[in-house]
């Protein structure tokens, strides 16, 4: 018997022993979302029934499906190991699904393992509401019963790239604090910085003007922070009448943003502002916490979804800051880059999609900016290159492959092979940037004063202000440009990899075969122009001898580093501390959790310094910032969420909770703790909750995990010599580690205790 059928067998003895409950399917998806029967007015859910509601779309808000074959997926019981088949039923009307009648599509009885099907019933008509239950069999063959019944809206698109999503919604919130000063005004404080409206509830004394000022940040204890900067502040007179009466704070256009066609707020919801401390100045009458109350608006968002407490006081008031920014931030559905523009960039849509995934199972707001960033490009060349990394992040956690076979040929363009010269490594500086091309990749006109790919690095690229934690000025170490770019090739190299793994998806045999050449002649390139071979580092380009923070990490992080040069490499990169940016701190992480670095990586996350997450809550933000500190970017927003990268990789990397298979049928469990004396995780996946809790103690470590219903888990554990030996529920495992892990395969569904030592 294998190793793998004696683990398997293993888990399975113990399983046999334990009563199974078999619950129906639960949390229904269509086209991904949750709850697509709910119907809201402006942002507020009522108890309005979908086929009403349809035919009075000027009132009210709904989902709208738009594709014709739309995507099911439902949720199994963690009781149920392994489903052996489903059956889905659709229907026309919710009273004929209730007798078990469909009219448009019963599947019968399917045997399959996943629990995710496309739509292949008689075409679906435009206007109209459809009903839909899915039931499963289990791995003995025995059926549930029906889910509840779930109903979604089919429609045509819009629009090219429309892509299915939520109506925005909103929380009425009181403050936290209301203070009446020595002169009479009042001052108010939310707690945190929300994208906003402010309504007032007043009884005044008088006809009369009044001041109302909003602000993020504070000056000095309930003086507000007065800016025509991008820490945002703003005063508005409103006049207010004699009596008791309601009044809503209308902001005014952002003509400067607006120059540069942001996503605008839906008319249902209207304007919104920044801000987490009112003052209000020149009022005759009495202000209470019911007095004023602030409208937040973001896209459904579930607080339940996710949560994560250590050891470490630091580390989870990071983990609360950064969750709340994915939340914060989501006020127009799209992942934008803050409030200064509210456009959508590549850079910051990878780190907002992974922190998305990680502290709430939603998926449509990455769909929906990766098809605006399709035909809406940046100009940065390496933000490119991230294109196709989003579309297989959404394939790998969400197992639907329509946004790759929609969007192919676009993806095809954007890993920017036309730049790639004979030695298969691209270049911008070669003169291939051509009108074509740029056409091909939706570049037509100017963005930002530049018509064409600039390699970056990292962003800001040039700052004048250096200080005592830098070396550098601005957020690229030093980088020394030149024709060939050892970053952008590192993403290139990416691109191509992932590239082979999408054609496969999709069958497509003959361009997989050329990306997995083109990738092992940019490998062989990179070791030949990049790799310094006296010290094993990665150097800048082709004709510099510099080696920066961002060659290095970026080359680890992307498997660009034979497997006996990772120790130099890493060790290099820890001499460099944060010198990159807070968008570069994703990738600096990413590379020092795979290359075992654990220790070190927790050190950054927990860092004190002014290049910290700790230096955002220091210096009172809420929501992360652009930035490290103004001083590293004078016109930073505090509002920008792609400094977040401590919500997915407390998930990803410190936790170790990824999907290994596209839809997270299998998840990998790897956590690496490092200093940490215990950590406990809930994060949410297609498939349902995964929980880790990891406690330290002097004789055993204690790792108790829950898998969802219908998946699997590689649960890898660090050897530790002082707690050589594994117990699975109550058993000794006798296996050897590997690369200093206990690899454990194939742990089926439910709660399982694994001890150390």
């Amino acid at each position: 018997m294998s190793k793998q059928l004696f683990i398997y067998a293993f888990f399975m003895i113990g399983v046999s022993a334990q009563s199974q409950v078999f619950l129906p399917p639960t949390r229904l998806r269509c086209n991904l979302l949750l709850h697509t029967d709910k119907v809201s007015r402006n942002g507020i859910s009522v108890n309005e029934k979908l086929a009403s509601a349809v035919k009075r779309n000027d009132q009210f808000q709904f989902v709208t499906i738009n594709t014709p074959q739309p995507v099911f997926d439902w949720e199994i019981s963690a009781g149920i190991k392994q489903t052996s088949a489903y059956r889905i039923l659709v229907a026309s009307s919710e009273k004929m699904l209730a007798l078990n009648q469909a009219d448009f599509w019963d599947s019968k009885k399917v045997p399959a393992k996943i629990n995710q099907s496309i739509y292949a019933g008689k075409p679906l008509q435009n206007q109209h509401v459809y009903y839909w239950k899915v039931q499963v069999w289990n791995e003995k063959d025995m059926p549930s019963s029906f889910s509840s019944i779930q109903s979604f809206f089919q429609n045509k698109p819009d629009s090219i790239g429309d892509i299915s999503h939520s109506p925005l919604t909103f929380d009425i919130q009181k403050p936290n604090l209301v203070v009446k000063k020595d002169n009479g005004d009042y001052f108010l404080d939310f707690g945190k910085d929300a994208f906003s409206q402010l309504q007032l509830h007043i009884n005044s004394e008088k006809n009369d003007s009044i001041w109302v000022e909003v602000a993020e940040a504070l000056a000095a204890p309930t003086v507000l922070f007065i800016t025509n900067g991008n820490v945002r502040y703003k005063k508005i007179a409103l006049f207010v009448e004699k009596g008791k009466h309601d009044y809503t704070i209308n902001w005014p256009p952002d003509a400067k943003r607006n120059s540069r066609t942001p996503v605008q707020m839906p008319d249902y919801i209207g304007e919104v502002f920044p801000f987490r401390y009112v003052t209000i100045h020149n009022f005759s009458g009495s202000i209470t916490t019911g007095s004023v109350t602030r409208k937040m608006v973001y896209y459904p968002f579930n607080d339940n979804a996710s949560s994560f407490v250590s050891s470490d006081t630091v580390l989870n008031k990071i983990w609360d800051l950064c969750k709340y920014s994915i939340k914060a931030t989501s006020f127009t559905g799209h992942y934008l880059d803050g409030d200064r523009e509210r456009v959508p960039y590549e850079g910051d849509a990878l780190i907002n999609q992974l922190s998305h995934y990680s502290v709430d199972a939603e998926y449509s707001m990455a769909r929906r900016s990766m098809a605006y960033l399709i035909y809406h490009p940046t100009w940065p060349t390496e933000w490119s290159l991230q294109n196709v990394p989003l579309a297989w992040n959404d394939y790998l956690y969400t197992g639907d492959d329509s946004f790759l076979k929609t969007y192919y040929t676009e993806l095809q363009q954007k890993i920017l092979m036309p730049l790639s010269g004979d030695n298969g490594l691209i270049s911008t500086r070669t003169n291939k940037q051509t009108k074509e091309f740029l056409q091909s990749i939706y570049i037509t006109k100017a963005f930002d004063g530049k018509s064409d790919l600039r390699d970056i690095v990292d962003w800001p690229k040039e700052v004048a202000y250096i200080g005592t934690e830098k070396e550098y000025p601005g957020e690229t170490d030093g980088y020394v440009f030149t024709t060939y770019n050892a970053v952008v090739n590192a993403f290139y190299y990416q691109n191509l990899k992932l590239m082979h793994k999408i054609a496969l998806v999709l069958h497509k045999t003959g361009d997989a075969k050329l990306y997995q050449e083109k990738a092992e002649q940019v490998y062989q390139s990179f070791q030949q122009v990049f790799v310094d071979q006296t010290s094993h580092l990665i150097k800048d380009g082709d004709s510099t001898l510099h080696t920066s923070l961002h060659a290095n990490m970026f080359a680890l992080n992307f498997g660009l580093v034979p497997k006996e040069h990772i120790t130099t490499v890493a060790g290099f990169i820890a001499t460099r501390k944060i010198a990159c940016s807070v968008y570069g701190a994703q990738f600096l992480l990413d590379a020092l959790y795979d290359a075992g670095s654990s220790d070190y990586a927790l050190s950054l996350l927990t860092a004190k310094t002014e290049r910290s997450w700790y230096n955002m809550l220091r210096v009172g933000s809420t929501i992360t910032m652009e930035a490290w500190d103004v001083k590293y970017k004078p016109n930073l927003d505090w509002n920008h969420a792609w400094g977040a990268a401590p919500a997915n990789i407390i998930v990803r990397k410190l936790m170790g909770v990824e999907p290994i298979n596209p839809g997270g049928d299998q998840i990998q469990i790897k956590p690496q703790l490092g200093s940490l004396r215990f950590a406990t995780l809930k994060t949410t996946l297609l498939k349902g909750v995964v929980e880790v809790s990891y406690h330290k103690n002097k004789l055993n470590d204690q790792i108790v995990i829950s898998i969802p219903g219908a998946t699997t888990a590689k649960v890898c554990l660090a050897y530790n010599t002082l707690k050589p030996k594994l117990w699975v529920d109550g058993k000794e495992l006798n296996i050897q580690p590997v690369d200093g892990f206990y690899i454990v395969p194939q742990v089926p569904s439910g709660k399982h205790v694994f001890v150390l030592k």
